[in-house]
């Protein structure tokens, strides 16, 4: 009998793709790029698996492409690259990589949270024009995070990993969420605010919502204006979480005073982009969750998920 076929859109750890090798023929775009939409189309049509970044948008003319598609494995926790409700129509199941990828990116949020409010880029920009001549005890202050108020706007997985490392440091912990997270507030300490409440009493917001409907540019113009002065934005969710023309005026006019991004709308961003030009905001390339530790799993778990469907057994970590 024949392997089933597996499509791969990108280089990923090699561990992983050698365990799916073991159970499917294996075409992989093995490039840092993301594979042409037009090539992803002719490879996608004798696929029985398709393991898919954010890059790749799997929609209905992908999905009708590939008749004996049966599973979408998204190496990612959040799947807004994926029409669910089209997979849902073809009977092609949707999985994700929840959970493995959690303490990696809580830490980086707070990574950027701490870069941020002692204002590193600004600093490193200073050295690196030749502005530094002498030490100065006014030159580029920031806030202590000890004592300060963290809002965070969503409260998952990787939001609570956060809210337990900000509790550690001394931080007042503000949350919004769609339900109440009773038994963090009172380990914690953590408080449900409503979001402008939220918005005005912090001196870091950091995002942590998927992206949807709901939330697309839920950050924007009179959101930016509740923010104190003196406060600043941290964004590891979604880009489309953030109307960017709105940030780019409110850090141009200091309505807030700097912001921190891994990622963007657009994405990627180029570099004369007004955010990656600007000084107090801080751009990454959507590296939250870039150890090789974590992207490790995260490959492995996709491919476990395959294995799994194709093996005719429930998927491990399925959307749908």
């Amino acid at each position: 009998m024949n392997k089933p076929h597996a499509v791969i859109t990108r280089r990923i750890a090699p561990e992983a793709v050698h365990l799916l090798q073991q159970h499917a023929s294996v075409w992989q775009w093995n490039a840092s790029d993301p594979v042409p939409r037009a090539i992803l189309l002719e490879r996608i049509g004798e696929a029985d698996a398709l393991l898919a970044l954010l890059t790749e948008r799997v929609d209905d003319e992908l999905l009708a492409a590939a008749p004996r598609l049966r599973i979408v494995a998204n190496m990612a926790v959040g799947y807004d690259n994926v029409d669910v409700a089209a997979a849902r129509r073809r009977s092609v199941i949707v999985t994700n990589t929840p959970g493995v990828l959690t303490e990696t990116s809580a830490e980086f949020a707070l990574a950027l949270i701490m870069a941020a409010t002692r204002r590193l880029k600004e600093a490193m920009r200073w050295v690196e024009r030749g502005h530094w001549t002498a030490w100065d005890p006014l030159l580029l202050l920031g806030i202590d995070l000890t004592g300060a108020t963290l809002g965070l706007v969503g409260y998952g997985r990787i939001a609570a990993a956060v809210a337990r490392r900000a509790h550690a440091l001394g931080m007042r912990v503000l949350y919004h969420a769609r339900s109440r997270h009773i038994e963090d507030e009172e380990r914690l300490g953590v408080e449900y605010a409503e979001l402008p409440s939220l918005l005005a009493l912090s001196d870091v917001v950091s995002l942590h919502v998927p992206l949807s409907r709901e939330t697309y540019h839920l950050i924007g113009e009179s959101e930016l204006r509740l923010m104190k002065r003196s406060a600043f934005l941290v964004n590891t969710a979604r880009g489309g979480v953030i109307d960017p023309d709105a940030l780019v005026r409110a850090l141009r006019e200091s309505t807030i005073a700097g912001a921190a991004l891994d990622v963007t709308e657009p994405e990627p961003l180029t570099a004369d982009h007004p955010l990656v030009q600007l000084d107090n905001c801080l751009v990454v390339p959507h590296i939250a969750s870039a150890s090789i530790a974590t992207r490790t799993r995260m490959a492995t778990l996709a491919v476990e998920n395959i294995i799994a469907v194709l093996s005719r057994r429930a998927p491990l970590t399925p959307v749908l």
